[in-house]
């Protein structure tokens, strides 16, 4: 396999992959949303810190949900063949990004500036909870748990494929950036 640099080459993988991404994380807001509010509203109704709990289980079902829309079908062209090891990744990924973030921004919301009520809880918790969490767990799968370079490691160590990496001819200037060959995006 040739290492491919063009700009258009690396834009046509990560494009799919990132709207792919974008639809799961739609379904697991929509699962997110709805959970979170019939927690809130209905089942913790009468529970003190009801808002944090609400959190914490909405985001957890989510996450189950995100697992498995990422892992067949938005990386399923990088899925480790260790699905257990994958999987404890991806949770702690998520944990990390879905609740702290999200539990972060309802504390702050909450106990430092005050807003407290349905509304409140919604904006802080699934507008920029989510979309900030959004952005660190992107990163995080394509480079890390579902990260290609680590696929085809694997892949390799089973004998499933032999991946011949050719670097691109260094240029001949005296930097020794400009001679590093380019290998795109990291986890390309």
């Amino acid at each position: 396999m040739t290492t491919e640099t063009t700009t258009a080459h690396r834009t046509g993988r990560f494009l799919p992959q990132l709207i792919k991404f974008g639809a799961v994380g739609a379904v697991g807001f929509g699962v997110n949303l709805v959970v979170f509010n019939v927690m809130l509203l209905i089942v913790l109704r009468n529970v003190e810190h009801r808002t944090i709990y609400a959190t914490i289980i909405a985001t957890v079902i989510a996450i189950l949900t995100n697992w498995i829309g990422n892992r067949y079908w938005a990386f399923s062209g990088q899925r480790q063949d260790n699905a257990a090891r994958e999987g404890v990744e991806f949770f702690a990924v998520s944990l990390a990004t879905g609740t702290g973030i999200p539990l972060l921004c309802v504390w702050v919301s909450h106990y430092l500036l005050g807003m407290v009520g349905p509304v409140a809880d919604n904006i802080s918790a699934n507008v920029v909870g989510l979309a900030v969490g959004m952005l660190f767990r992107f990163a995080l799968y394509r480079w890390w748990v579902f990260s290609p370079v680590r696929a085809e490691k694997t892949k390799a160590k089973a004998g499933t494929t032999t991946a011949v990496v050719t670097p691109e001819p260094a240029t001949t200037t005296g930097s020794t950036l400009a001679r590093t060959p380019d290998s795109g995006l990291v986890g390309d």
